[in-house]
């Protein structure tokens, strides 16, 4: 008989799976695995459910035979800007943005592009304000500003500080018994906040952070950590180039919830909300009623060169 397993790591041609018995085990895969016409690089990726023969080779490795319907994932374009694109994970309750406004800042496009890709993916997002503790009062007042803008889209927003605990806890219980992805630029804390997520996960979860800080930005899968609590947080290096590059231009504006609400009310069916006359997203921009930051990073999703992006693999 099979037995199932959720994948916690994969490098390739191996994989970490959990088993639901708890047991940790190594597996490859052998034949084809079904790819629901995903042109992909790996069928399987962290956070994917497989079905694994109960057999084990002479080395006492497992054998996944496949794995079950995806509810979502993310992709991002292959690191050799192949046509084909790299599954980074699968099945993401949450996702949790850590945004710094100094030491490193975080964009506001960066956070667009994250929230555009996440959208696209059917992932919802909640934008967390790190380091909350070290801001004078011109720059808290930036960061209420920054509160007001994405929580009137509809994206929930915390300030928090993971390195005193500040506002973590409605975070251990939004958590608990799910499986969720926090992501964010090298340096804005998302190791500090794992830890006081789960002490268990401070040595695992350090080395990552090492890696990030030398700027290597190489790792092309993600890892899945189990915490204490049952759920598992989703670890995805390179995600400040992921998602974006497979997005079909006509339906960008499907991704920005201020703007999907008004497509209808353009005077042209295919509008893309550049030059054309009598356009409710542009009425709406210079009314103030959708931010200029905002319909900004529209306009280089809709213009700029998606290979080129890639290649140069450009910071927002």
């Amino acid at each position: 008989m099979t037995e199932k397993g959720k994948v916690l790591k994969s490098t390739g041609k191996w994989y970490t799976v959990e088993l639901e018995s708890g047991k940790v085990v190594n597996c490859r895969i052998r034949g084809k695995i079904r790819m629901d016409k995903l042109r992909t690089t790996n069928p399987i990726s962290a956070g994917d459910q497989v079905i694994i023969d109960p057999k084990v080779d002479e080395e006492g490795n497992r054998v996944i035979l496949d794995f079950e319907e995806r509810h979502n994932y993310i992709v991002r374009k292959s690191t050799n800007l192949s046509k084909k694109s790299q599954i980074l994970a699968a099945n993401i309750d949450r996702a949790y943005l850590l945004i710094t406004i100094a030491s490193p800042v975080t964009h506001l496009a960066f956070i667009d592009r994250f929230l555009v890709a996440a959208e696209s993916f059917r992932i919802p997002t909640t934008l967390l304000f790190n380091k909350i503790d070290t801001y004078d009062a011109d720059q808290l007042e930036y960061v209420d500003a920054l509160i007001d803008l994405y929580s009137r889209i509809g994206y929930p927003c915390q300030k928090i500080c993971a390195e005193t605990g500040l506002n973590v806890d409605f975070l251990k219980e939004e958590i608990n018994g799910k499986q969720v992805m926090i992501s964010g630029h090298s340096g804005v804390g998302k190791s500090t906040l794992v830890n006081s997520l789960d002490a268990n996960l401070n040595l695992k979860v350090g080395e990552i952070s090492e890696y990030h800080q030398q700027g290597q930005h190489t790792t092309t899968f993600a890892e899945m950590h189990p915490l204490a609590s049952g759920g598992y947080i989703i670890d995805t290096p390179g995600i400040r180039a992921f998602g974006i590059v497979d997005l079909d231009k006509q339906f960008i504006s499907h991704y920005f919830p201020e703007m999907r609400e008004l497509i209808g009310a353009c005077k042209y069916h295919n509008c893309q909300h550049l030059n054309e006359p009598k356009c409710a997203v542009k009425d709406a921009v210079e009314s103030g009623d959708i931010s200029e930051s905002r319909y900004q990073t529209y306009i280089q999703l809709m213009t700029e060169d998606e290979s080129e992006v890639h290649r140069k693999k450009e910071v927002y």
